[in-house]
């Protein structure tokens, strides 16, 4: 299970409610940069977006459609959540203006000590502007975004990692009562504004899915769910049975390898990339991005060759995040699917309505109860 996180492929009906009409990822990026996806264009992804100049499958190798995100929002945990089966009918609350300043003022009473910042922002950009500050002061920055969190970026040297693992913690606890999707803790190193670089150490503590996904349902029955990267943080843990950290597209995609070689039958190997959206998405970098995704593609083919006869690999995304939209925010898209192998034959899924298909096709492929949401694409 491969999420692309935030290659969406073109805006969904209600895009404009989000000012993200006429957004698209894929598509946007293949108009000014060209692409060399081979292995992706053989398995059909040019069918459901225009990649730009290349020979297309005639035929593709995969079966291959684009979803449209049922759940209201645009956020990581929403799309994360709705592909194994939880739609949700509201969407998580956003702070476009900062934190309501009872949150913060609990916030600083319980850590013992101010914080700066407060509004929404690029997370780079804000360490540049409050870092220097955060290290003389030890005031946590505490900045949102478009999406439902509550982030606290700290000096990972002079403030502490487990400090800074501590009042995410405390945060937590605090933002239950606000229905916020994610705390963060965002550790940078460096010394002044130009060198501060976010490191691989972050962490999201996020609130609980509100009922079942087919992850718990897999480990329930017996089966073994291995998320690499940042799934378990999306899941809050729940319906994880081993966690593996890998930080960089090149180091998560030689960790699902190693996952899928050693993988028992029953088994979910759950990988998120996250480059795409954290290091080209937000920084608008289409040529970073494009490097991503053929760097993706020239490695897809080993993934392809170590799969096993009855093994069914699924490619999709979470959301989108377009490099060619205005601002830094994810862009309300549609999203791919592939699937390959596992006995669904290559053709056309067509426009689904859910991103829930997903979840609802995994549970047929383990045997496993019924998702209450979704339609499954496995025959």
């Amino acid at each position: 299970m491969i999420v692309l996180d935030s290659v969406g492929v073109g805006a969904l009906q209600d895009a404009g409610v989000y000012g993200d009409e006429g957004s698209n990822t894929l598509g946007n990026i293949a108009r000014q940069v060209p692409l060399r996806l081979p292995t992706l264009r053989s398995l059909g992804l040019d069918h459901i977006v225009d990649i730009g100049p290349g020979a297309a499958a005639e035929l593709p190798r995969a079966a291959i459609g684009r979803m449209a995100e049922a759940s209201k929002g645009k956020d990581s945990v929403t799309g994360h959540w709705e592909m194994m089966g939880v739609v949700l009918d509201r969407p998580f609350p956003v702070f476009p203006n900062g934190f309501p300043r009872e949150l913060i003022d609990a916030f600083e009473q319980r850590i013992g000590r101010g914080t700066l910042g407060n509004y929404a922002a690029s997370g780079t950009k804000i360490i540049d502007d409050l870092g220097a500050e955060h290290m003389r002061t030890g005031k946590p920055i505490v900045y949102t975004s478009a999406d439902s969190v509550f982030q606290i970026a700290c000096h990972e040297e002079s403030f502490g990692l487990e400090r800074l693992y501590k009042l995410s913690e405390i945060a937590r606890k605090l933002v239950d009562d606000y229905n916020i999707g994610r705390v963060i803790a965002r550790p940078f190193v460096g010394t002044d504004k130009n060198d501060f670089v976010r490191t691989g150490n972050r962490r999201d503590l996020t609130v609980l899915p509100p009922s079942p996904t087919v992850l718990d349902k897999l480990v329930a029955s017996g089966g073994e769910v291995i998320g690499i990267g940042k799934i378990a943080d999306i899941y809050a843990h729940q319906g994880i049975s081993r966690n593996i950290k890998a930080t960089g597209n090149p180091a998560l995609f030689d960790a699902t390898l190693q996952a899928l070689a050693t993988a028992p039958d029953r088994s979910i190997v759950f990988t998120n990339f996250v480059d795409f959206d954290m290091l080209y998405g937000h920084r608008r970098d289409i040529e970073g991005y494009a490097k991503a995704l053929e760097y993706f593609d020239g490695r897809l083919p080993e993934l392809l060759d170590a799969m096993q006869t009855h093994d069914l690999l699924i490619v999709c995304a979470d959301h989108g995040c377009d490099p060619a939209w205005p601002g830094s925010d994810h862009t309300r898209e549609h999203i791919p699917v592939l699937a390959f192998g596992g006995g669904v034959p290559a053709g056309f899924l067509g426009a689904r309505d859910s991103f829930a298909d997903i979840g609802q096709s995994l549970a047929g492929f383990f045997n496993l109860s019924p998702m209450a949401y979704g339609r499954s694409f496995l025959h």
